[in-house]
């Protein structure tokens, strides 16, 4: 078995990388074969680059978290957003058809508008608010049915910048912290994301699943936790609206993010850990 992952220096992918190369360690020798590719090898908007570079790998398995994922930068750039989220896509789908490669497509949340008074399941309709979320949406319309996306939201981990880093980082120069208390969703965890990434990828699960840790909170919610996983004072941090924000942002964030694993749920397969249980390992590596 060899496996493609491509965005391989990003927070999901440096976690998928070593999420593969752990199992790759615990069987024999040639078993699983494992191939990263960051953006600087391979840049997934050059159709020509990414099917010389999956035609020479001959993968079995692609594992394809490479996006541009700043939503802010996306509003302000959609045909940026949509080379790299969309039609990158369609590059990868393309090459891995030619070797026979089975995808799994990292998407989001933000594909869904945030109006709903209930957790998403993966059959609700899409509705996305941002430029961002209507571009993932396009690249999950580019893989085949026989394939694997995985929706996921409000990841956070080890390496790159997110929201735990941010909090620790602003906890360490301000006293008082601000963060939105009307916008909901389940944070997660990338080591854990990464595990169950490669357990569809591996099993060739095709159709759409909600993979996040179990549990859901807000921005403000968060980053109490993450002050208090860093034994810090929680109280201070102070929960403010979305329309509070100064500067605003450029890009419509769902005030209901909240997704339902139903498709794992009703399956009966395993879910992901309580996100304050990891959340509270991932602090203290950070820290």
């Amino acid at each position: 078995m060899r496996v493609l992952v491509t965005g391989a220096g990003g927070q999901l992918g440096t976690e998928l990388v070593r999420t593969l190369e752990q199992r790759a360690s615990r069987r024999s020798r040639g078993v699983l074969e494992v191939a990263a590719a960051g953006r600087e090898r391979l840049d997934v908007a050059a159709r020509d680059e990414v099917l010389a570079a999956i035609c020479a790998i001959e993968p079995d398995l692609v594992l394809h978290p490479a996006a541009w994922t700043d939503v802010d930068g996306c509003e302000a750039d959609p045909d940026r957003a949509f080379r790299v989220n969309a039609l990158g896509v369609r590059h990868v789908a393309e090459a891995a058809r030619i070797v026979g490669a089975h995808v799994v497509y990292l998407s989001t949340d933000y594909v869904f508008d945030g109006t709903s008074p209930r957790p998403y399941v993966e059959w609700d309709p899409p509705n996305p608010l941002s430029v961002y979320g209507r571009s993932k949406l396009a690249g999950e319309q580019e893989v085949d049915p026989a394939w694997t996306v995985v929706r996921t939201s409000w990841v956070v981990g080890r390496a790159g910048r997110n929201m735990a880093r941010t909090v620790l980082e602003v906890a360490d120069r301000q006293p008082v912290l601000r963060f939105v208390d009307d916008q909901r969703g389940c944070p997660t965890v990338a080591g854990d994301l990464a595990e169950k990434v490669v357990e569809l990828g591996l099993a060739r699960r095709p159709g759409t699943f909600h993979v996040t840790n179990q549990g859901e909170t807000t921005w403000f919610g968060f980053a109490c936790e993450v002050l208090r996983a860093a034994g810090l004072d929680a109280n201070r941090v102070e929960p403010i609206a979305t329309a509070e924000l100064d500067p605003p942002r450029p890009a419509l964030r769902p005030a209901n993010s909240v997704l339902d694993n139903a498709a794992l749920r009703l399956a009966g397969e395993g879910l992901l850990p309580p996100w304050q249980e990891s959340l509270g390992r991932l602090v203290a590596e950070l820290r």
